[in-house]
């Protein structure tokens, strides 16, 4: 299932709504640098808010198109996938801030211990450590590649916010090896997929560049054009030519940015869907320890 998200990037839909994403993205990015430039503090912010707005619902709507191909359905259209991430996009939000209540209240334990060194001497500090250090370490792994993975997809396809905790609970008592390997999986096939990608846009620009230069004779400067490629600024006092391909190739970098894209929110669903197979069920529980 991992193997098949490579599928996702023949999804239009899924595509039309992450690239849409991006492009907002980067122009509301753009603004929030303008406004910091200006030294417009209020106008920054709310850039800067909008941009984690268009960003965080506009993947929300992408995943749950790619939900509705993996569980076998007819993806629905861009509109109303768009509608559905709104009105339950906060749940996601709710159980990521319930966790991270938990880390905060380990941090704080540990932060406490700490403490209590600087009461009753150094040698408190040989316990903490090998108590610590595996348990924030072991916590932040989790966060990262089990709740993460494991709570988005889950909201996708249609849980409330009770059921995701409560699904966290159970897999965490359960499968989480499991999970995290298959997190693993999900980084390390998008991560190829990005690799061939830069491949495709580094083989392609050089030969491209080539020809415009060496055989129609264009004064188009290698550089800002192989940069743009890969999402570097435009610098200054660029030629005619030069400054239209940067634009160009700024369109391809959005395009190539999508494709790792949607393989890994559609490997989260593949994930999710491993070990919950039917979303309107509520999960098996596992045995005390």
């Amino acid at each position: 299932m991992v193997l098949a998200s490579v599928d996702a990037v023949r999804n239009g839909r899924a595509l039309y709504l992450l690239m849409t994403t991006t492009a907002l993205a980067g122009l509301l990015l753009w603004a929030t640098r303008r406004a910091l430039i200006a030294q417009s503090d209020l106008w920054a912010i709310v850039a800067a808010a909008a941009t984690f707005f268009v960003v965080f619902y506009g993947s929300n709507a992408t995943g749950i198109v790619l939900m509705d191909e993996a569980c076998g359905r007819t993806p629905r259209h861009p509109r109303d996938a768009l509608a559905d991430a709104l009105g339950r996009g906060h749940r996601l939000l709710v159980v990521v801030l319930c966790v991270l209540l938990l880390m905060a209240a380990l941090l704080a334990g540990a932060a406490g211990l700490l403490w209590l060194a600087t009461l009753l001497g150094p040698s408190l500090i040989a316990f903490v450590v090998p108590f610590a250090v595996p348990l924030l370490g072991v916590a932040a792994l989790l966060l990262v590649g089990f709740v993460g993975p494991l709570a988005a997809p889950a909201v996708w396809a249609g849980l409330r916010i009770g059921a995701v905790l409560r699904l966290l609970r159970t897999e965490l008592r359960g499968r989480v090896t499991q999970l995290l390997l298959l997190s693993a999986a999900v980084s390390l096939l998008s991560a190829t997929v990005a690799g061939l990608v830069t491949f495709v846009l580094l083989a392609g620009g050089r030969l491209l560049v080539a020809l415009a230069t060496v055989l129609v004779g264009l004064d188009i400067a290698p550089q800002p054009v192989l940069g743009a490629l890969f999402g570097r600024g435009t610098p200054p006092g660029l030629g005619p030519y030069t400054a239209a391909a940067v634009t160009g190739a700024g369109a391809v970098f959005a395009f190539g940015l999508v494709l790792p894209g949607v393989v890994y929110l559609r490997g989260l669903c593949a994930v999710f869907l491993a070990v919950h197979p039917d979303p309107d069920a509520a999960p098996p529980p596992y045995p005390a320890p």
